[in-house]
């Protein structure tokens, strides 16, 4: 085990692999990555199926092929598939749950990211996810869309554990934050185990660098380039400091009086998209007691090979993290503006890789 990872891990965070695929699951390598990388949990979504689906064609012939022998349709089909893998990581990462009480040992898969606009048929689909995986260590994930904030409650009030994903701002995480503390009083109301419905808050980081160092570019002043990297993770700080707030609340120790656990947030979107900028930064800045950090296996590496671990880089660091947003603003960039776009670039991202899973799998199936 490495240990850059594990010195990681004695600060409190917990490491998950922002990837999986057909091919992880039968050379053994997610198993293998589990027992000395440090990872405890597994996070997907629509583009990483779709990679590892339309790449990994051998490893799911088989599943093509009786798909094509029942005349499944094209959604059915890449939900078997999906489930599949999903489940196939939920049994590898049992023993990690039940040692971490329902911590770690997670394993998520989004709702159709074309419902993201729709919130009756997102409720449906992560019901649906839940009871086809039908696993205790899965997460269903739903978007952080105006339309998926009442779903989240819903489906948390059904008592089924989410990865609320595609949060951007701290204002969307406050409303998520109440999101899901009405999901727990309505799963209290109906007599659920709140000790069983854990959650995961997914805050987008490296995308909130990409946007804003863009729009300094363009303001181009030496106030508004000396700005550049600094947005992401300061925003993400911001975004601890109102968890640590949500938790200070009665309506918080309310719940927490009655079993229910914390929403921890989850770091994602962590690989470095600015070469300019170091490999570990959205890892090591971002290392707090208690958080969750997704990382695609280049930035495990990096971090792995090379990362300065250095504590806890979070708590107490809100006040600076507030000057480099004012400084922002002041620059000239529209926040609110950015914000919006990082949320509908996020949704169409998705939605562009599952169309084209979908176009692949059809070919597959013709």
């Amino acid at each position: 085990m490495s240990d850059r990872l594990k010195e990681l891990s004695d600060v409190g965070v917990s490491i998950w692999l922002d990837d999986l695929s057909r091919e992880r699951l039968v050379t053994g390598n997610l198993e293998e990555i589990v027992a000395t990388e440090h990872v405890v949990g597994v996070t997907t979504n629509p583009a990483i199926f779709d990679k590892a689906i339309s790449s990994g064609g051998a490893d799911y012939a088989g599943q093509i092929a009786d798909a094509k022998a029942r005349n499944l349709s094209v959604d059915e089909a890449i939900r078997t598939m999906t489930t599949f893998d999903v489940r196939w990581a939920c049994d590898i990462l049992k023993s990690i749950y039940d040692s971490s009480k329902g911590f770690d040992g997670r394993v998520s898969i989004e709702v159709d990211p074309r419902m993201a606009r729709s919130t009756a048929p997102t409720i449906a689909e992560a019901k649906a996810l839940h009871w086809t995986v039908d696993r205790e260590n899965v997460l269903i994930k739903i978007p952080a869309t105006l339309e998926g904030l009442p779903a989240i409650t819903e489906v948390i009030g059904e008592g089924i554990s989410v990865n609320v994903t595609l949060i951007f701002s701290v204002e969307r995480y406050k409303a998520v934050i109440d999101a899901w503390l009405t999901g727990l009083e309505k799963a209290q109301a109906a007599g659920r185990d709140l000790s069983k419905i854990h959650s995961v808050a997914s805050f987008f980081v490296s995308r909130v660098d990409s946007m804003i160092d863009a729009e300094l570019d363009k303001i181009a002043t030496d106030e508004a380039l000396a700005l550049k990297g600094e947005a992401g993770i300061a925003n993400a700080r911001l975004a601890w400091q109102a968890y640590e707030e949500a938790l200070a609340t009665d309506r918080w120790k309310a719940l927490a009086a009655a079993g229910a656990v914390p929403q921890r947030p989850l770091w994602a979107s962590t690989g470095v998209k600015d070469p300019a900028y170091a490999d570990d930064r959205y890892v090591c800045e971002l290392a707090a007691p208690g958080c969750v950090n997704t990382m695609p296996e280049p930035t495990l590496n990096a971090v792995k090979d090379h990362g300065h671990v250095h504590g806890d880089t979070v708590t107490g660091t809100y006040a600076d993290a507030q000057a480099v947003f004012d400084q922002v603003s002041a620059a000239g960039v529209d926040l609110v503006d950015v914000f919006n776009r990082l949320e509908e670039e996020g949704v169409v991202k998705f939605v562009e890789a599952w169309d084209n899973l979908i176009e692949n799998v059809k070919k597959a199936l013709a």
